[in-house]
């Protein structure tokens, strides 16, 4: 009796050991995986960075440092300079910013704080689906529609007025097209602001109720709230969000390619024809051999340095805002 009776008291322990075991089987499993899969990624990354240079080296040994600052671009003669490009795609990419993040800035919110609940789910779609439209559908709305009436509407205008005053006057100056860094500049807003916006209207959704009704409670206006308690509370996905805007900017082709007006030569005014990064690899890689080829990979390699300097910055501003805020 006593003997079944201890028999099947140690059978419960038995099978429990053995699920134990299965289980951590089972997580260490899992945890190999999920490891594997972020190693994997890190290898992509270190494998595209090192084909990059390894393919660049021809042409970082021969130009060496002076290859980012020298603005000849001959094909011919085999006297390549990045400086050109480097400077085209900060300007455009710096217009588009300055103009998405004011206005996505606004559209979250609008859509988080004072939009009706019956206009809220609708706008917000629309946003979304504004990310979903491709970059070749911007160039070609660029190309086609904003380039006519940008130039008869906005460049005229701006150079007509603001043209001859001194110390601005150069930047209205060249010719009346609807291309250049400028329309660039403006359709890049375009294509980053749904992104922004998206963004922004997600992190500012997930602030505590309470937070805010506190301060309403307190006598705040929306503004106070906004400035004093939401963007406090999401700062970091506020930054996140605009570097990801500014990453898109950065590394967009075809909509830049069909407004930039594509020159090999140092814009002089925003309505002056430039040319970016991604715009030169678009045009030239198809036909590109020897050091043409080597350089056009040594651009791409210096966009990614770019792009990589740029989210730096934003990680390195949002630990200081964490460090100031005794985070």
């Amino acid at each position: 009796m006593n003997s079944n009776t201890a028999a099947s008291g140690q059978s419960p322990s038995a099978s429990m050991i053995a699920i134990a075991r299965r289980q951590e089987r089972q997580d260490q499993i899992f945890h190999r995986l999920t490891q594997a899969f972020s190693l994997l990624v890190l290898l992509a990354l270190a494998g595209i960075i090192v084909s990059l240079f390894i393919n660049a080296w021809p042409s970082f040994a021969k130009f060496g440092a002076h290859f980012l600052w020298y603005v000849e671009w001959d094909i011919v003669k085999g006297e390549f300079g990045a400086a050109i490009a480097i400077v085209g795609t900060v300007i455009s990419a710096g217009l588009a910013m300055l103009i998405a993040v004011p206005l996505a800035f606004g559209i979250a919110l609008f859509l988080t704080e004072t939009c009706p609940l019956w206009l809220r789910r609708p706008l917000g779609v629309a946003i979304e689906l504004l990310a979903a439209v491709p970059s070749i559908i911007y160039g070609m709305f660029g190309l086609f529609v904003f380039a006519p009436v940008f130039a008869t509407y906005m460049q005229a205008p701006l150079q007509s007025v603001l043209g001859g005053m001194p110390l601005v006057g150069w930047l209205f100056g060249g010719a009346v097209n609807g291309l250049g860094i400028m329309a660039a500049g403006i359709i890049l807003a375009f294509m980053v602001l749904p992104f922004i916006a998206a963004v922004m209207r997600d992190v500012f959704e997930i602030t505590p109720p309470i937070l805010r009704e506190s301060a309403y409670g307190l006598g705040c206006t929306t503004w106070e709230v906004v400035r004093k308690v939401v963007l406090p509370y999401t700062q970091k996905g506020v930054i996140g969000g605009v570097m990801l805007g500014m990453g898109r900017a950065l590394g967009e082709t075809m909509a830049v390619t069909f407004v930039i007006g594509n020159a090999n030569r140092m814009p002089t005014s925003l309505f002056s024809p430039g040319t970016s990064i991604a715009s030169v690899l678009a045009n030239e890689f198809g036909e590109a051999e020897g050091l043409h080829f080597n350089t056009l990979f040594a651009l791409g390699f210096l966009l990614f340095i770019i792009t990589f300097v740029v989210l730096a910055l934003a990680k390195w501003m949002i630990i200081r805002a964490e460090r100031s805020k005794g985070g």
